[in-house]
């Protein structure tokens, strides 16, 4: 029976998030109170007693996920994971969890990328949208089409969450056009999604640019199992592909489908979900019936 660890991403968050563990736990309150050092403001207060709006900010959702995420990890007592992945941010989570990168580094790049994203979203409004009930290729067609009547038109997929569930990111005007089309073509929802801009897009570009100098920057290790990146959902442990893919995944899709489908073929038949919420067991799920799922439970 293999073991893989699934770490969430943005949209996990919860008002009191981490507050019983850091109140329970001496190496939970250390690591904690590293986090707010590193990042320069007490991050912890937003957690613990912030509403769900502050919580919203991408500056502090990001960190917030991540930290959450690995104190989760650190603290199992019997951490010892045949394969890792997470989901968009989550992988971040995933390469600490694993021993690829350091808990500081691995915050700093997320504190960056947070910023980097956020600077991106305010250069050119966009959007996402959540396309329920197509197939991938119906979704992928249209968005090919729509993306075809010009640069104001750029709709792409960004996530493949489950099978019937994809995610599509672009200009506000080619997500609307795509959603009338794809609504059109038998969708059963086409929800426009509350967030900043258009994630895993090319129009994250600026982002991915300011992101891959400090990446490159950042010292990794070879991770204690393979890790499965969003990019191409393979399993890697090699430094240079770690972070190579890694720079790429911010203008790519997420193929979370893929990474489980994947896990799975390789022996996975237990996932763990390491960190706030339980979003990743429901897709989990959806996509390979016959396996178990769980949040992971700290003694």
């Amino acid at each position: 029976m293999k073991k893989a660890y699934v770490f969430p991403g943005q949209g996990a968050q919860f008002p009191g998030m981490g507050k019983e563990l850091y109140e329970s736990n001496a190496e939970a309150k250390e690591l904690f109170e590293k986090a707010n050092d590193i990042l320069g403001f007490r991050i912890t207060d937003i957690m613990f007693e912030g509403t769900e709006e502050q919580l919203k900010q991408t500056n502090v959702t990001q960190p917030a996920i991540f930290i959450h995420s690995v104190v989760m990890a650190r603290l199992l007592p019997d951490f010892r994971p045949d394969m890792v992945a997470g989901h968009s941010l989550g992988e971040f989570s995933a390469l600490v969890a694993a021993g690829a990168l350091a808990f500081e580094d691995g915050l700093r790049l997320v504190a960056k990328r947070a910023e980097a994203m956020q600077k991106a979203c305010e250069q050119q409004p966009s959007t996402m949208a959540a396309i329920l009930g197509l197939e991938d290729a119906v979704v992928e067609k249209i968005c090919e089409e729509v993306s075809a009547e010009g640069d104001a038109f750029l709709v792409v997929p960004a996530n493949y969450n489950c099978p019937g569930q994809l995610v599509i990111s672009g200009t506000v005007e080619g997500v609307n056009r795509a959603c009338e089309r794809l609504k059109e073509a038998g969708a059963k929802r086409a929800l426009v999604l509350q967030v900043g801009g258009a994630f895993h897009s090319p129009l994250m570009e600026p982002a991915r640019q300011e992101l891959q100098a400090a990446i490159e920057e950042t010292p990794f290790k070879t991770p204690v199992c393979p890790v499965y990146q969003n990019v191409n959902a393979e399993p890697a442990t090699e430094v240079e592909t770690i972070k190579k893919n890694l720079i790429a995944q911010l203008t790519a899709p997420v193929r979370w489908t893929q990474s489980v489908q994947n896990m799975h073929r390789d022996g996975a038949t237990h996932f763990v979900e390491c960190g706030p919420g339980k979003v990743l067991q429901g897709l989990v799920k959806k996509i390979v019936r016959e396996v178990q799922t769980e949040s992971a439970a700290i003694a």
